[in-house]
């Protein structure tokens, strides 16, 4: 289940501060398969975040490099969907000022959560997963009833349907923290590398952000019906 689009509350498509966050992602990608890919894994060693050596104090920049920094191609793409998707929605409900504050607190609160429940990995951990979960979880409190649309893949078949973000989001979140919840004390999902309980912590975060600004974006909401503003596809 892939999503492709959802309602804007914007009326433009994407903001200018999602999409900026988007192209420096992509920059920052393109530099790790062209310059840095020689000595890739001492990159991600020296950008990432390391749990056992943030504890130890050292490197506590990568709480914020980590955040531009992808693994692979599906890393980065499946990323970057998710953030041109909902974070438009986010942005205008936030603001130009607070949008990329919470990005970047997101994304730390996000590794200070994996931190706290792998402290002695030596992995690096990296990619923009925790600060777009940060998005994903304002967005289920700020837009619950925003028709999201998506694709479903029944073997060869391909179909298209909309449903609401409280249930794509919900489901997203529940498959994060079961698949969270059964990782604990697992070697094998040390060694998957994918740092789960960070989408956790940062959609926690998002939604209590989210909180606050709910009011703004419905006003949002209320303000796209009146002027009958389309619906934004992919």
């Amino acid at each position: 289940m892939f999503p492709i689009g959802d309602d804007d509350v914007r009326g433009a498509g994407p903001g200018v501060l999602t999409i900026g966050l988007v192209l420096i992602n992509v920059a920052v990608f393109i530099a790790e398969v062209t310059i840095f890919q020689p000595g890739l894994r001492e990159f991600f060693n020296q950008y990432g975040v390391v749990p056992e050596q943030v504890l130890d104090g050292e490197q506590l920049y990568t709480f914020l490099t980590s955040l531009f920094v992808h693994g692979g191609w599906f890393h980065l793409i499946s990323n970057m969907l998710f953030l041109w998707i909902f974070g438009d929605n986010v942005e205008a409900a936030l603001g130009k000022v607070i949008y990329p504050v919470f990005y970047l607190v997101g994304g730390i609160a996000a590794s200070l959560t994996h931190v706290f429940v792998s402290p002695s990995s030596t992995l690096p951990s990296v990619g923009a997963s925790g600060a777009i979960g940060a998005i994903l979880g304002a967005y289920i409190v700020m837009f619950p009833r925003s028709q999201v649309r998506v694709l479903l893949l029944f073997g060869f078949f391909v179909v298209i349907r909309r449903i609401t973000a409280v249930l794509f989001l919900g489901l997203w979140f529940v498959m994060q923290f079961f698949s969270g919840i059964a990782s604990l004390g697992a070697e094998t999902a040390q060694t998957g590398g994918v740092a789960v309980w960070a989408h956790v912590g940062g959609f926690v975060f998002g939604a209590l952000v989210g909180l606050l600004f709910r009011a703004r974006a419905e006003d949002l909401t209320l303000e796209r019906d009146r002027g009958g503003m389309g619906r934004r596809r992919l």
